[in-house]
């Protein structure tokens, strides 16, 4: 008999965000004009306890965006962690900066924001702080440290939708949030991304250079170099549907981490795996369930390989982006190169029952036997 298998993650989609596609098709507003992005921008920047949202096509493009309006130029260095997805270097790189590399926190997995200040040099134009896994930063030294020095904070959020620090959302803490709606994410508009920010003035040269760079008080008349970066209609209708499912499907993934770390805890008690733990001034919204692996006798990949044949998805952490052939720099990160070493994703989607995670967990144990 064939063992169903448990994805790492998918989406949760129902009949209010068919129903808001379908009033989207027959109203003809398909693009990037119509009712639902006004309304997903608005809403969603509300949740983020933000002023103003720019929805985008992507979270990469939100990135860029972010990254151009707050004034990163060519020849400039943003400080980002090594340990995140390759979008975070990319973006910074197509301003013709220079990303500069960070370790990691070994308590929280975080950029380590100690070891923010040895990195600064007179190029330092922005910090780009990654909220990993669903888990925030320890913002409060970044933003000293950034308004000690005259420094943009550009969140990349893309992960953490809804996460907190110190009672605040993540994404309004910094002066330009960037989040992803990609299918994995915490919610969902299939491709699409945005930017938060409290900042009036900051969200109009967003919106600018998100549509071209066209004046939008003279069609076609073009004063700075912008790009086509704008969100669907189709995309926002979804999105308009699924912020509203937001509070709820944080409150699943939190119930999810609960079932793993009951489950896991005789393998953490006996030293085979670390857990992934929130600080005590954050919570997290665990987009991905993640424990290190502690006991290396059997190798990461090994585990991963006798997980798929038991019907279990997972994923390895990402590599540092300081060891990848576009940024080999051949520095030591310590931390972020051990994490990555033996860092793994569990299966984490919103619909997860507590009889799979318990599925996940036996066949983990039974992987880490060899």
């Amino acid at each position: 008999m064939t063992v169903p298998r448990i994805p790492i993650a998918e989406p949760v989609l129902g009949e209010e965000e068919l129903a808001n596609v379908v009033e989207a098709v027959r109203s003809g507003w398909i693009s990037s004009l119509g009712a639902f992005i006004p309304e997903f921008e608005r809403t969603f920047a509300a949740f983020c306890g933000a002023a103003h949202g720019i929805a985008v096509a992507n979270g990469t493009m939100a990135l860029h965006l972010a990254l151009v309006a707050a004034g990163v130029r060519s020849g400039d260095e943003v400080l980002v962690p090594s340990l995140t997805f390759v979008a975070t270097p990319n973006a910074v790189t197509y301003c013709g900066a220079r990303p500069v590399f960070v370790d990691s926190s070994p308590e929280t997995w975080q950029l380590d924001a100690r070891a923010l200040e040895a990195k600064l040099t007179p190029r330092t134009k922005a910090i780009m702080p990654v909220h990993l896994y669903g888990h925030p930063c320890d913002m409060d030294p970044i933003l000293e440290l950034a308004e000690r020095h005259g420094l943009a904070v550009v969140e990349d959020a893309a992960e953490a939708h809804g996460a907190e620090y110190r009672g605040r959302r993540v994404g309004a803490l910094g002066r330009i949030g960037c989040f992803s709606f990609y299918g994995n994410k915490v919610i969902t508009t299939g491709e699409g991304g945005m930017c938060v920010t409290n900042d009036a003035a900051l969200a109009e040269h967003l919106r600018l250079l998100r549509d071209h760079g066209m004046d939008p008080k003279r069609p076609y008349w073009h004063e700075v170099i912008g790009y086509n970066y704008r969100m669907t209609n189709l995309q926002a209708a979804v999105g308009v549907a699924q912020v509203k499912r937001l509070p709820g499907f944080i409150d699943k993934k939190r119930q999810i981490a609960r079932w793993y770390e009951k489950s896991l805890a005789p393998l953490a008690q006996a030293g085979r795996v670390r857990l992934h733990v929130e600080a005590p001034w954050a919570k997290s919204v665990f987009w991905m369930y993640s424990v290190l692996l502690a006991d290396t006798r059997v190798p990461l990949n090994e585990v991963r390989r006798a997980l798929a044949e038991r019907g279990v998805d997972t994923r390895p952490f990402f590599h540092p982006a300081h060891v990848l052939p576009p940024y080999a720099t051949g520095e030591r990160l310590p931390v972020a190169e051990d994490l990555a070493g033996r860092g793994l994703n569990l299966p984490s989607s919103i619909g997860l029952e507590q009889d799979q995670v318990e599925r996940v967990v036996q066949a983990l144990v039974e992987a880490l036997e060899g």
